[in-house]
């Protein structure tokens, strides 16, 4: 056996990359370009922009950036109802986060209210809802009882519950979601979209028949919310208008329904 000499074993620390170098991906403007684009509706757009900076994060060894991108995927590709890409872009973002040992930060939790979000658009509430409940654990130690994120966690949640025949917790949890979100700035969207989820709630408990007076009850509660002349028309507003209103029309609250998608039409003809 010969004798080794240093440059056997010792390479350059370069070489090694032991400390790959940061560059980091400018997530503001990453963020405030993908609203522009969502504004617009223009979701081709929105994804060859976040495919890109989540390209140039993995380039640059920029973790949490590239993380805040895939974040985001999953938001769009729950949106334009593409299973494939959103379920790649949970895996890839749960074991980012967990391979940067982010367990018990809000950054993890949010991570997972994301992914949970995912899962259930795609009818994996079981999957869902073991991560709403992880989130859940994190959001309630770290943030305030009125941060508006833990009304969305509830709110969120409680779909799952609806979804897996959990109908007490369920309601349980749209509670605090009301109880939270009413007391938020413009929050009168958010509370609209509870009422609307509480009226599929009753619906999925007792029959569409039994629970007529109930879900009536909800849905107006929903629409005054929703006319509330102080709310902001904006490409949010003109988001939420366009979700709920098939809601309305599932309901037989047809004219409500045209009137909701006409709103959100003209929001985006002028963005």
């Amino acid at each position: 056996m010969s004798e080794l000499v240093k440059n056997d074993y010792e390479e350059p620390r370069c070489l090694l990359n032991m400390h790959p170098e940061v560059v980091r991906i400018p997530t503001g403007r990453v963020i405030e370009k993908l609203d522009a684009y969502l504004a617009k509706k223009d979701y081709d757009a929105a994804e060859r922009h976040l495919r890109y900076w989540e390209r140039e994060a993995a380039a640059g060894n920029d973790e949490r950036g590239r993380l805040t991108v895939l974040n985001e995927e999953i938001g769009l590709y729950r949106k334009t109802e593409k299973e494939e890409e959103c379920l790649r872009a949970i895996a890839e973002a749960l074991a980012l986060a967990e391979a940067a040992e982010m367990e018990g930060t809000i950054t993890y939790g949010t991570t997972l209210l994301n992914a949970a979000t995912g899962y259930k658009a795609f009818g994996k509430a079981g999957e869902a809802l073991a991560l709403y409940k992880k989130a859940r654990t994190i959001y309630e130690a770290a943030l305030s009882p009125e941060d508006a994120r833990l009304g969305g966690l509830y709110n969120n949640m409680a779909l799952a519950l609806t979804a897996c025949g959990d109908h007490s917790e369920a309601r349980e949890l749209y509670e605090k979601a009301l109880a939270i979100m009413s007391k938020q700035e413009n929050g009168a969207l958010e509370v609209a979209i509870t009422y609307l989820n509480m009226a599929d709630l009753a619906a999925a408990e007792k029959g569409m028949e039994a629970a007529e007076e109930t879900i009536g009850m909800y849905l107006e509660k929903a629409e005054a919310l929703m006319d509330d002349a102080g709310l902001p028309r904006d490409g949010y507003y003109a988001f939420v208008c366009e979700k709920c209103a098939p809601v309305f029309g599932y309901y037989g609250y047809f004219l409500a329904e045209k009137e909701l998608m006409k709103r959100a039409e003209e929001i985006y003809e002028r963005t």
